[in-house]
């Protein structure tokens, strides 16, 4: 059986993982430009969904759609693609591709037109290679115990945070020079996500013997995990100079509707930290989250200007993400001095990202660092 996957940039470290799950059970996904042979597969999010939705429909072979965006809706998805696998597809996919092949009957964790079954697993990260012949970024983590009204990972992977063994990590990154670490909160590997072990951090770190970035981008970090502790680990293990974390908002009020879990002296204390450490912070901030006022945006506006001082802010109008809680509410549309504001900062340097177009944002993450 011809297996296909629809190549589609920022899918790459997720046709990576699947590849090597795959390739494990004997079923080999090479990459097309359309679909082709007897199945090919997608991994959507809620922007490229709207890309290749009718390239599906009209597909002339079998088609699987699986992602965040498929998982979230994947009735909608079953309406115009033939199979869609909710949630993890390391287990699921080769499962599925095993069925159609002999004919069996559909795995838990597929919909269709029919129906859906939920999953009958939760995928234990050790039991599969993060990358094999296919190269992507070594995910350590996956899972997230706090429940951001605007993000999909604890809908998709669950609050209960699961990490890949140091031994296998080490093994994966072995044969590269450079090293970036997929995670939801870098400082929070060995730990339940909530209380650090920063003991279990320098235990990973001291093990690698490459070139290692970490607490930045694709494995960023959450600010009131940054403390003398954590920085002094990456002082002393890893070659990024610069630290990511998120502080979305600079009201109080705001972090708490959404429940970010926690407050802007957490952001304000992390970017000192930084300094303190001579790291350069990049922080990340939502404009235009559900329930602002003028006061808020004006607070988060002030706050992205302080961090600009000694680092970089990476800057995103608010996108309502299916199956998270804030998946039906409208964005606050901005204030024209907040956009002037964000215009200077953009021109000198100081900030990244988009605050207009949700599309910007989708094509160039996967090269943000």
């Amino acid at each position: 059986m011809k297996v296909n996957w629809r190549h589609i940039p920022p899918a790459n470290n997720s046709y990576a993982a699947l590849y090597a799950a795959c390739e494990l059970a004997g079923y080999r996904l090479d990459p097309v430009s359309e679909p082709s042979g007897d199945i090919t597969c997608y991994s959507l999010t809620s922007i490229s969904e709207r890309t290749y939705r009718d390239e599906i429909a009209d597909a002339d072979c079998i088609t699987i759609v699986g992602g965040p965006h498929a998982s979230a809706c994947y009735s909608d998805v079953a309406a115009y693609a033939d199979y869609v696998i909710v949630g993890e597809g390391e287990y699921t996919l080769p499962r599925l591709i095993s069925a159609l092949e002999r004919g069996d009957e559909i795995p838990p964790g597929v919909a269709t037109k029919s129906g859906y079954t939920p999953a009958d697993h939760t995928v234990l990260l050790d039991a599969y290679p993060p990358f094999t012949t296919v190269f992507g970024y070594t995910e350590i983590s996956r899972g997230c115990p706090f429940g951001c009204g605007y993000c999909q990972t604890p809908r998709l992977f669950g609050r209960c945070m699961r990490h890949r063994s140091i031994d296998e990590i080490a093994a994966a990154t072995a044969r590269f020079r450079d090293v970036r670490l997929v995670t939801p909160n870098a400082f929070a590997y060995g730990s339940d996500g909530i209380h650090p072990r920063f003991d279990r951090v320098e235990r990973l770190l001291s093990r690698l013997k490459n070139r290692i970035y970490f607490g930045t981008f694709p494995g960023e970090v959450r600010p009131e995990f940054v403390t003398d502790r954590s920085l002094e680990l990456v002082v002393q293990y890893c070659a990024n100079t610069r630290l990511h974390f998120g502080a979305q908002s600079g009201s109080d009020r705001i972090l708490r509707q959404i429940r970010r879990g926690h407050t802007v002296d957490d952001v304000l204390s992390a970017v000192d930290c930084c300094r303190e450490h001579a790291l350069a912070p990049t922080v990340d901030f939502i404009l235009g989250l559900p329930g602002e006022d003028e006061e808020d945006e004006i607070a988060t506006v002030d706050l992205i200007q302080s961090v600009t001082r000694s680092g970089q802010a990476h800057v995103h109008y608010f996108m309502p993400l299916p199956g998270t809680p804030l998946a039906a509410a409208e964005p606050h549309p901005l204030l024209p001095e907040t956009q002037k504001i964000l215009g200077r900062l953009a021109l000198a340097g100081k900030i990244t990202g988009s605050w207009m177009e949700h599309e910007i944002r989708f094509f160039r993450q996967s090269s943000h660092v």
